[in-house]
């Protein structure tokens, strides 16, 4: 059995954590945000602490590029772990 693609793996783990997060980004330029975070505290029975601050293009690059990086690395972690757990 081959087993998977580290680098593979850890594209599409960065990619897709990423992604939410340009998504993210964009509800807060669109200022909807803070009522979808608002219904999600909501649904969990929760009171929401915290507030929605303004967009800035530098806080959402930066964002977007720390959660690629951080979906990179623990997407190549599980990778190499499931091909050591699997040989």
């Amino acid at each position: 059995m081959k087993g998977l693609n580290e680098r593979k793996v850890a594209l599409t783990f960065g990619l897709f954590i990423s992604g939410w997060h340009v998504l993210w980004s964009l509800l807060v330029l669109l200022a909807v945000a803070q009522p979808i975070l608002n219904f999600v505290f909501w649904m969990h029975m929760l009171a929401n602490p915290f507030t929605v601050t303004g967009f800035t293009f530098l806080q959402a690059l930066t964002l977007v590029v720390v959660t690629f990086l951080f979906g990179c690395a623990i997407g190549w972690v599980f990778a190499w772990l499931w091909n050591r757990l699997h040989r």
